[in-house]
């Protein structure tokens, strides 16, 4: 098998590490299901460039398991080898997207019951659910275009929303199979996806071209595609509000940033959107209600020499998350390589820049709400930060480009089969 992969491998010009693949769910679910005797909490971590995730315990943070997230690599190869049109964007996508690499591994998520995980697989198009117990694909759905990429999953655990890149819809999938129970429009390569009022609506962000070197605030780019932040009704699928971001943007003075949302964290009370936006050092609070721009903060910018075609798929910072009380919000600056923890409560100043490792690309706060996850793309590590003391707690080694972090579960029952340690189970 080994020497089939690496025939299929050198047939699409370049060799790829294969492991194993994760889930997670938003921190709420997590802890609901860790209350029950069947279910263990697991932090999991995905490896996009290797092909594997890696499960940390939450308790060490230290790795317990690993699963290959391309059970079906070799079959996915051979039918995009077969087809010209698949074969010239699969590289493309190495290329541009992937800095060199083949993406294996964007999102994750649990189901609730502790028994899939469901991956979107960038490379190869598609969402796969894989059995928790047997490791095998539970089912496949392949989006529409080229590329699949962020995703979100409804608070009752019953569906799951992929953002198809190339074909600018959002797919909404039932966890339990995999059928497709409808889609919603978007704009250029659809991205960030986020439930809100207790399910009932989604917040969704579009990013355009952001791989496209024309990328310049003022400058026509032909490749760049509607960039849009809106409200979906869960239900119905329907737009229900589309925000006027450059307008927003621009009655602040920010005439020249960018209106591609990257990363979003939402206040508890979901009244402030707080967002990420391409090249920009920082972040911006958007008032839900009114759709102003109510708050621009401003953190260090530690390249200021680096020209913005140099920056990794236009994230001058990738990774935002508020703690539960609204009152600390840990970031990551990904091109400045640096974590940070901003204060609202003092001037919104931020503490001591954390230099953990190189490309900060994640972040997630952990299931019991103490600490913020952080990936370091670039050091194949990731990282727990104390929201109270704003330090770095521990640090542990994972696989290729560690990128999503998300808290999820699994079965106890199927812990011995997924070779967890027996001192780690609680």
């Amino acid at each position: 098998m080994g020497g089939v992969r690496r025939l299929v491998a050198w047939v699409l010009s370049g060799v790829v590490s294969v492991g194993a693949g994760a889930l997670t769910l938003p921190a709420a679910q997590a802890e609901e299901a860790d209350t029950g005797a069947g279910v263990r909490s697991v932090v999991f971590v995905g490896n996009n460039w290797e092909g594997t995730a890696t499960l940390l315990d939450p308790r060490t943070f230290r790795p317990v398991a690993t699963i290959d997230v391309v059970p079906d690599y070799v079959e996915r190869l051979r039918e995009i080898a077969a087809d010209p049109y698949r074969l010239t964007y699969f590289l493309a996508i190495r290329a541009a997207i992937g800095e060199g690499n083949d993406q294996f591994v964007d999102d994750m998520y649990s189901s609730l019951d502790g028994r899939l995980v469901v991956i979107s697989r960038p490379s190869f198009a598609d969402v796969v659910a894989i059995s928790l117990r047997t490791r095998r694909i539970v089912w496949r759905f392949k989006v529409a275009g080229v590329r699949s990429d962020h995703m979100a999953v409804s608070p009752d655990g019953r569906r799951v929303v992929v953002s198809a890149s190339t074909g600018n819809v959002v797919h909404v999938l039932r966890i339990r199979d995999g059928k497709e129970l409808g889609r919603f429009t978007s704009g250029g390569s659809p991205h960030e996806s986020t439930f809100i009022d207790g399910g009932r609506r989604i917040l969704h962000a579009s990013i355009g071209t952001v791989y496209s070197p024309l990328d310049e605030p003022g400058i026509p780019d032909p490749l760049e595609g509607e960039r849009v932040l809106q409200i979906v009704n869960a239900r119905t699928l329907e737009v229900e509000r589309r925000y006027d971001l450059r307008k927003a943007l621009d009655a602040r003075g920010l005439d020249q940033v960018s209106t591609s949302v990257r990363p979003i964290t939402i206040s508890p009370d979901e009244q402030k959107f707080y967002f990420q936006l391409s090249f920009l050092h920082g972040f911006v609070e958007l008032d839900r209600a009114s759709g102003r721009i109510t708050r621009v903060v401003r953190l260090p910018n530690l390249v200021p020499e680096t020209p913005r075609a140099a920056y990794v798929l236009d994230s001058a910072h990738h990774g935002i998350a508020m703690n539960r009380s609204g009152r600390r919000i840990c970031v990551a600056g990904t091109m400045s390589d640096y974590a940070t923890i901003v204060v609202p409560a003092r001037r919104w100043g931020h503490t001591r820049l954390l230099h953990g490792g190189l490309k900060p690309y994640w972040v997630t706060p952990s299931a019991d709400g103490r600490y913020c996850y952080i990936s370091w793309a670039g050091s194949d590590t990731v990282s727990r930060i104390s929201y109270k003391t704003a330090r770095i707690v521990t640090t542990t080694r994972v696989g290729d480009h560690p990128q999503r972090v998300r808290n999820g579960f699994v079965r106890r029952d199927y812990l011995a089969g997924l070779g967890f340690h027996a001192s780690s189970a609680p």
